[in-house]
């Protein structure tokens, strides 16, 4: 398996749950997400993007890393670009630092449907601020190793049609989530649990906390 760690420009903390994370892996980061790689203690091998959102500073802190400059006017994200160049170098497992929050609500929301697309497309993923943590939950069974206590919600992007939910506050039997529903929100672990899916799309957000 061949794991990348992407910076992306939003809220991060680094606890010692994320460092475990992205411990060993390649690192690319966009745009202003570089400013996390000394906290995860992380060098990345490739800064890109179109660098409006790095002050002059930042670019000295970081002379050293090698840079990939695009243009303002793209059709792509910084963090749509730097995944793509991931992918192109091998990654088959991505960790996405910094996908949540940060003064960009519409780049929040692109990682979400983002990370679905590529969870389809067979690349394991995980979206993580540090204190949450993101995971497409696509038809099929899932596994998860939240201690008891941490609470999470599914997401539904879609209609969820047979929602099973076993070893949680509140469970669900082959349960239709019609999309739009609050159902599904906030529950917590009783320990690792599983979720099963019969069709549809969804992500799962765990509050992870600092640990």
């Amino acid at each position: 398996m061949s794991i990348f760690t992407i910076l992306l420009g939003g809220d991060l903390v680094a606890t010692p749950r994320l460092v475990r994370h992205v411990s060993g892996s390649r690192v690319i980061a966009a745009d202003s997400g570089i400013r996390h790689a000394p906290s995860l203690g992380l060098v990345p091998e490739l800064w890109m993007g179109d660098f409006d959102s790095v002050s002059p500073e930042q670019r000295d802190g970081f002379a050293g890393i090698p840079v990939e400059v695009f243009p303002a006017d793209k059709d792509k994200t910084d963090g749509e670009l730097a995944i793509d160049t991931a992918l192109a170098r091998g990654a088959t497992r991505l960790v996405l630092a910094g996908a949540f929050g940060g003064p960009r609500a519409d780049h929040a929301f692109l990682h979400l449907a983002l990370a679905l697309s590529l969870a389809e497309q067979g690349v394991e993923i995980l979206l993580s601020s540090g204190t949450q943590e993101g995971i497409p939950l696509l038809p099929g069974v899932s596994h998860f190793d939240y201690p008891a206590g941490t609470l999470f919600s599914v997401i539904g992007f879609t209609d969820l049609d047979s929602l099973t939910l076993d070893g949680v506050k509140w469970p669900l039997a082959q349960r239709h989530v019609p999309f739009g529903s609050s159902l599904t929100l906030s529950n917590a672990a009783r320990g690792p649990f599983t979720a099963e899916l019969g069709s549809g799309r969804a992500m799962l957000i765990a509050h992870v906390g600092e640990y």
